[in-house]
């Protein structure tokens, strides 16, 4: 069964600065554990069917100004019901003031309501990615993250096989360290991944020899960044000269992480092989093929064309 996760109301209140218009007894224990939000108009309306209560429910100039249309019997019954429904809290936007009968409703059923000054669609925007950052799947990898040239590149591959090494390289060459021996990976949309560090060992590098670093000291703040969306995967390996590596790449190969397939490939490692600079063209490359330009590709029309007319 996959883990599932939660975000605390007041983590997501003090988040985004909303305002407490009615605190309930349970507020500091509210978990929220869906991303998903809803506008209560048909609710309101009385329209209950696939209502879900565990929803964040936002209410904007269109439930108020329905709300205040209604004759003053019609909205109690309306709010009663709304409130009453099993929501531990609402959401009103644009500053808005609370109904007086939903908030006399929030206290009788101890309903926490919140406020923000953003408009509707702003504030469900930022809520739905803030959302999505805290209760997103997640895993734990060995590796290294980097961005080279803007695409999140990691760095797999067996203990002393040369990651961190490789990565202090890239950084002496100007791109950024975002996570060495440990990358946490959430999976924030249906085809992205994001990775970071955990907190304890956020920018410290271990390089065999020498011991510890700290790159965010060493090299600046703008040689480190915090998470980066994972575009391909990098994967070394001491060179085996009974194995035949790809030497065209006519066809990129795929692994899977939390059930998003990304770009990868096999780097085999020797002494003398510039693997900064095998990096820094992998990510270019990469880059290259999601803008439609595929190098051998290319190569292999032309070799096709020129047999024709030969």
């Amino acid at each position: 069964m996959a883990q599932s996760y939660s975000v605390s109301l007041d983590t997501i209140v003090r988040e985004h600065h909303l305002s407490v218009v009615n605190r309930a007894v349970d507020y500091d224990r509210v978990q929220i554990t869906t991303w998903e939000v809803s506008r209560p108009g048909l609710p309101l309306a009385g329209f209950y069917d696939y209502f879900d209560a565990t929803r964040v429910q936002i209410i904007g100039k269109l439930e108020i100004t329905y709300l205040m249309d209604m004759r003053p019997e019609a909205r109690g019954r309306s709010i009663e019901r709304f409130i009453s429904s099993g929501i531990r809290f609402c959401i009103v936007a644009h500053g808005m003031d609370v109904p007086p009968e939903m908030l006399a409703s929030a206290r009788r059923h101890q309903v926490t309501i919140l406020t923000t000054e953003h408009s509707t669609s702003d504030f469900m925007a930022r809520l739905i990615l803030s959302l999505n950052r805290w209760l997103a799947p997640r895993t734990t990898m060995h590796g290294v993250l980097m961005e080279v040239h803007g695409e999140g590149v990691m760095i797999t591959g067996e203990s002393g096989v040369g990651k961190s090494e490789n990565a202090m390289a890239l950084l002496s060459r100007g791109h950024r360290l975002v996570a060495d021996d440990a990358i946490e990976v959430k999976r924030t949309a249906q085809d992205t991944l994001v990775g970071s560090s955990p907190e304890l060992i956020r920018y410290f590098m271990e390089i065999r020899g020498i011991g510890l670093i700290d790159a965010r000291h060493m090299f600046g703040i703008g040689a480190v960044k915090p998470d980066q969306v994972i575009d391909l995967v990098v994967h070394f390996e001491p060179w085996d000269e009974n194995k035949v590596y790809d030497r065209l790449g006519n066809e990129t190969q795929f692994t899977e992480i939390l059930g998003v397939r990304i770009p990868y490939f096999v780097v085999p490692v020797r002494p003398g092989r510039n693997l900064a600079a095998i990096l820094e063209l992998a990510a270019m490359n990469n880059r290259e093929r999601k803008m439609g330009y595929n190098a051998a590709q290319v190569l292999v029309e032309r070799h096709d064309r020129m047999v024709d007319e030969g």
